[in-house]
């Protein structure tokens, strides 16, 4: 893969005229903000982040402001963007910043890459547009771009050849107009050269692209080697409410699925949830409900769930230890939620 000449300056003569500049985040370009929105994007689209972004920024405008917050406020205003790691990495993060770094992002890809959350992409997103630093990025849509202008021949996943795209991307980056240049090759890969239709007749760079001269441009980024098929896990999600109308919630743990959010108590697909709720809450069970059952994906496996709402008999039972905890309804559809126990409270309202 031998670079072309060029390329930078028919991307930005091309973003000049067509690239986006309204998006909520280009307003006030600084690391923070930049920040914030890099790691919204990830693994998620504009349209669904705008509303967050504006939502999250309101709540904490800086990162003073992010580090003061308690985890599970933070957790709230992520509820229904899923990778919940993100949001914990990105609240440690900011607790570093504070604390280590007098509120500052770090001057250099290198130091931004310390923090949690934090990858050599992402990090050269946020010095680039926001302080115009020479740095490269290699994020999906620029993966994209790159894989099917050089019709690159196997899965850019492989470690060799990932090392030679980013070759590719450090040659192509400018010395000038770094943060435009960057913005433009994202706006690029979202807008123009997409994954499944793209408009090679808009491109700027469809008269040397080789992925083009194939016919097939889709074809290009190679297709990661197919893996089995997802695995089939199943769960029981119970709707525990006492006699006040409230709900019981509990606290997940830091790690693993849904961590550090609150949820509905679960039980194997097999066990007596009446069996179960005795012995473990030491109470009386006095109506179970089954509702709608559902399907939940995730990236690694598909996740069954069959909800009960369950009235129980004991007025006074009392929760011990902060794991679990009564709300009421409109109090826990303002804590974060997994997104498949937020949709089984909002269809009890």
């Amino acid at each position: 893969m031998h670079p072309v000449e060029n390329f930078a300056p028919r991307v930005l003569a091309w973003f000049d005229e067509h690239g986006r500049k309204s998006l909520p985040w280009q307003d006030d370009k600084s690391p923070y903000r930049v920040w914030i929105s890099e790691i919204m994007l990830q693994q998620t689209q504009v349209t669904t982040v705008i509303p967050y972004y504006h939502k999250f920024m309101s709540s904490f405008p800086n990162v003073e402001a992010l580090a003061d917050a308690e985890q599970d406020e933070v957790l709230a205003h992520w509820s229904g963007l899923g990778y919940y790691a993100r949001a914990r990495n990105m609240h440690k993060a900011a607790k570093m910043l504070v604390d280590e770094f007098d509120s500052e992002f770090p001057q250099s890809v290198e130091g931004v890459c310390e923090l949690p959350g934090i990858g050599r992409s992402t990090a050269a997103a946020i010095l680039s547009i926001s302080r115009d630093v020479q740095a490269a990025i290699l994020d999906g849509n620029v993966k994209r771009v790159l894989a099917r202008f050089h019709a690159v021949p196997v899965w850019p996943g492989e470690k060799k050849t990932e090392n030679a795209m980013w070759e590719l991307a450090e040659q192509y980056m400018p010395s000038e107009r770094c943060g435009d240049y960057t913005q433009a090759m994202m706006d690029l890969g979202a807008t123009l050269c997409t994954r499944s239709k793209p408009q090679c007749l808009l491109c700027p760079l469809e008269s040397d692209c080789q992925g083009r001269l194939t016919q097939d441009p889709t074809q290009f980024p190679i297709r990661k080697p197919k893996k089995a098929a997802k695995p089939e896990k199943s769960i029981q999600l119970l709707v525990l409410m006492n006699q006040q109308s409230q709900l019981l919630l509990e606290k997940r743990p830091q790690t693993g699925i849904w961590g550090g959010l609150w949820s509905l108590p679960e039980l194997a697909s097999e066990e007596s949830i009446v069996l179960h709720i005795e012995q473990r809450f030491a109470t009386q069970v006095k109506t179970v409900t089954a509702l709608l059952s559902f399907r939940h994906t995730f990236s690694h496996y598909h996740l069954d769930i069959s909800p009960s709402r369950i009235q129980m008999q004991d007025t006074n039972l009392v929760m011990e230890g902060g794991k679990y905890q009564w709300f009421s309804l409109e109090q826990a559809l303002q804590l974060g939620l997994p997104a498949p126990v937020r949709s089984i409270l909002d269809s009890a309202k």
